[in-house]
């Protein structure tokens, strides 16, 4: 049996469809009693027997089709070819279904000692089958509607998925050229230090082409893998550079994007620490508050315009932000009372 493709058709889409499925016979069996005793004083075993086994037959042949229609999904773009698939069996299963419903009553009237009196089986079949053929055919569009739904949000997760990967691949040469230029200035000073940079710049990516290989990661992940890129940094500038964490407890267990706290540090190192010959002061914090989930990178040198442009990295992180969680979501840089400036983003708090 083919696996079900599309996730809209699991878990809750399943409970529904069984709710819906048991309240219509609970409808059925209520319907019947009530005609039953408009016309008879008791026996109400007879219309449960009825409605029961058309309910047990039913729910075997389109518990079958329901088990066996995901296979026909790649059919969903040509409505008429789906359909045709799934009808083809009809002629099959309308007189099945009578046949194996009047089968069970009439064995439960012979087991009780009475005689299954009904109308005769021309007209029995031509009801029934009719009858069927309409249930069916509802059934069947209900289907259709429901298959065609998980598919297109099937289709926009990918192009999402997509999307965020196109995204990381844009920013992983930016995070190599700019950590690049961090060795190459140091190698000519200080070979020892450029080497043992290089090192750390060698385990620092084949991590990050790990990570890179999933959209999202925790921030625990995520902060392990910048210390990676902080470290090589803190080695060039030793004697210049002190880096602050402030991390909530909280906040290591909340989902981030791949690379999202990378493009914050280098926008402190890059506008900050490599300008200015003075100690500069970086701080990386990161807290949740109620259900959203804040990280920021600080640094205390330089001045911001008052409406300061995103660079390539935080750009690209406010695009990967907005295909993951819309207008849930903000990147900003700003400048800091006294000089120096501010890099976060903010996100909803998902562990």
């Amino acid at each position: 049996m083919a696996p079900d493709p599309l996730p809209a058709a699991t878990g809750r889409s399943h409970a529904a469809w069984l709710l819906a499925w048991l309240a219509f016979w609970l409808l059925m069996v209520t319907v019947a009693v009530h005609d039953h005793l408009q016309q008879h004083s008791g026996e109400l075993w007879k219309p449960l027997l009825w409605e029961g086994s058309s309910c047990l037959v039913a729910s075997v042949m389109l518990g079958v089709m329901w088990r066996r229609v995901p296979r026909y999904d790649a059919t969903l773009a040509r409505p008429l070819r789906w359909f045709a698939l799934q009808l083809r069996w009809l002629p099959l299963l309308a007189p099945l279904f009578v046949a194996s419903i009047y089968a069970i009553r009439h064995a439960v009237f012979a087991v009780l000692g009475q005689d299954y009196v009904h109308p005769g089986w021309g007209q029995v079949f031509a009801y029934e089958c009719a009858k069927f053929t309409l249930f069916y055919l509802l059934f069947v569009a209900a289907v259709f509607g429901l298959r065609t739904h998980a598919a297109l949000g099937e289709q926009r997760l990918r192009a999402q998925a997509a999307q965020l990967a196109q995204l990381t691949q844009q920013l992983q040469p930016h995070f190599l050229f700019n950590a690049l230029n961090t060795v190459a200035a140091t190698i000519h000073t200080d070979p020892e230090a450029a080497d043992t940079m290089l090192t750390r710049l060698a385990a620092l990516l084949r991590a990050a082409t790990d990570l890179t290989r999933r959209p999202t990661c925790t921030l625990d992940e995520e902060l392990r893998l910048a210390e990676g890129y902080t470290a090589i940094m803190c080695e060039r500038f030793a004697d210049r550079v002190t880096l602050v964490r402030e991390i909530d407890a909280a906040a290591r267990a909340c989902r981030v994007p791949t690379l999202s706290v990378q493009p914050l540090l280098e926008n402190a190192f890059r506008h900050g620490v490599e300008r200015f010959s003075a100690p500069t002061r970086v701080l990386l914090r990161a807290r949740c508050s109620g259900r959203r989930l804040r990280v920021e990178v600080e640094q205390d040198r330089g001045e911001l315009p008052a409406t300061p442009t995103l660079g390539v990295g935080l750009g690209t992180l406010r695009e990967r932000l907005a295909a993951l969680h819309g207008a849930h979501s903000a990147v900003g840089l700003e400048p800091l009372a006294g000089g120096g400036a501010r890099a976060w983003f903010e996100l909803p708090a998902q562990a």
